[in-house]
C-alpha cells in the first residue's frame, strides 16, 4: 500500500478517534533543530501534544521551541538517558493513543511524513511500532550515505513478526526513534522503555513488542533527512555502547540470533556499494570496520567483567 496525501486523509480521517502525540529529546540543537522545528509545524496531521525535554540547553533550543507553541519540560542533563527519558514523556501522554518520538536532528521530509507513519500504524492492528526511512543529508559522503541505504531500504515497507527472527535475525528488532510511533497501550504492555539505557532503547522496545506477540512497521515513504559524519572516536563510542547493551539485554535479543552475521552482510554491501561510487575510501571503511569490532567485543566483555565481579 502506497500511502500518498490522499490516502492518509481518507485513513486518517477513518481513525480520527485516535489521538497523536509528539516527544522529541533536544540538547542544544543548534541551527538545525530550528530546521526540524518548522518541519515540525508543517505537518499535515493534528497533534494533540508536542511535548519537548530539555536537558539543559546552553543555546537557546528550549527558547526557540516554547516560541514555536511547544510544551518544553526541562530536566537535569543527568539524569538523561535514551530509555528512561522517553518512558517520562509517554507516561506523561496518558491521554494520547499514538506517541510519534522525533530527535533533534531528524528533519522531517514533507508535510505528510508523520501522517503517512501514523497512517500504516493504524492500517495494521497488530503493530506496536512504525519507524520511516532515514534518508542521507546532501553533503554526506559515500561511506555515511551507505549506512542509510543498507538500514532505511527505498520501495520496500515491511511488518516484522518474531516468526521472522530465523531469517532476518537481529534485523527483526531494528527500529529507530528518529522517526517512529508507537501505539501506547502496546508499548506499555510490551513493559514500555527500557530505564537507564545510553542506547539502543529502540531495538529494545521493538524486542518485547515483538515477544508480546506484537509486529514492528518499517514504512519506506515517511522519510526524515538524518545522518552522520562520525569521527573514528565517535564509532568507538557508539559501537562500545551497543556492544555493552547487547550483552546487558542478551536475554530479551536472544531469539533474534547473533549480530555477526548482520554485521557481515553490512561489510559485504559496503564494498560493493563503495568499489561502485568511492572506491578510494575503502581503506578507511575497513578500517573503521576494525575499529566498530573492536569496540563492540570492548563493550562485551566489559560488561561480563563487571557482572562477574
Amino acid at each position: 500500500m502506497h500511502c500518498d496525501s490522499k490516502t492518509c486523509s481518507t485513513c486518517l480521517a477513518e481513525h480520527s478517534h485516535a489521538s497523536v502525540s509528539l516527544v522529541v529529546p533536544v540538547k542544544n540543537g543548534g541551527e538545525r533543530w530550528q530546521q526540524v522545528i518548522r518541519s515540525i509545524q508543517s505537518q499535515n496531521i493534528h497533534l494533540k501534544h508536542i511535548l519537548i525535554i530539555d536537558s539543559g540547553s546552553s543555546d537557546l533550543s528550549d527558547k526557540h521551541a516554547r516560541e514555536a507553541g511547544f510544551h518544553v519540560v526541562t530536566i537535569d542533563s543527568r539524569s538523561f538517558d535514551h530509555g528512561g527519558t522517553r518512558q517520562m514523556a509517554v507516561d506523561m501522554l496518558a491521554d494520547s493513543d499514538i506517541i510519534a518520538f522525533l530527535t533533534q536532528d531528524a528533519i522531517l521530509k514533507t508535510p505528510d511524513t508523520l501522517g503517512s507513519l501514523v497512517c500504516y500504524l493504524c492500517k495494521h492492528p497488530n503493530a506496536g511500532v512504525a519507524y520511516g526511512r532515514q534518508v542521507p543529508r546532501p553533503t554526506a559522503r559515500a561511506i555515511e550515505r551507505h549506512a542509510r541505504l543498507f538500514n532505511y531500504p527505498p520501495g520496500i515497507t515491511l511488518e516484522k513478526k518474531i516468526e521472522h527472527a530465523e531469517r532476518l535475525g537481529i534485523k527483526t528488532a531494528f527500529s529507530s526513534d528518529s522517526l517512529a510511533v508507537y501505539r501506547r497501550d502496546r508499548l506499555m504492555a510490551a513493559g514500555g522503555f527500557p530505564r537507564q539505557c545510553l542506547t539502543g532503547e529502540d531495538a529494545i522496545v521493538a524486542a518485547r513488542i515483538l515477544i508480546h506477540g506484537g509486529s514492528v512497521l518499517y514504512v519506506h515513504d515517511a522519510e526524515v533527512e538524518h545522518s552522520h559524519d562520525l569521527t573514528v572516536i565517535q564509532e568507538w563510542r557508539r559501537y562500545f555502547a551497543i556492544g555493552r547493551l547487547h550483552t546487558q539485554e542478551s536475554a530479551i535479543l536472544s531469539p533474534f540470533k547473533e549480530v555477526s552475521k548482520e554485521g557481515r552482510k553490512f561489510v559485504a554491501s559496503e564494498m560493493r556499494y563503495l568499489l561502485t561510487h568511492a572506491p578510494l575510501t575503502i581503506p578507511e571503511a575497513l578500517f573503521r570496520t576494525g575499529v566498530k569490532y573492536l569496540a563492540y567485543r570492548a563493550g562485551q566483555l566489559t560488561t561480563k567483567r563487571l557482572a562477574a565481579q
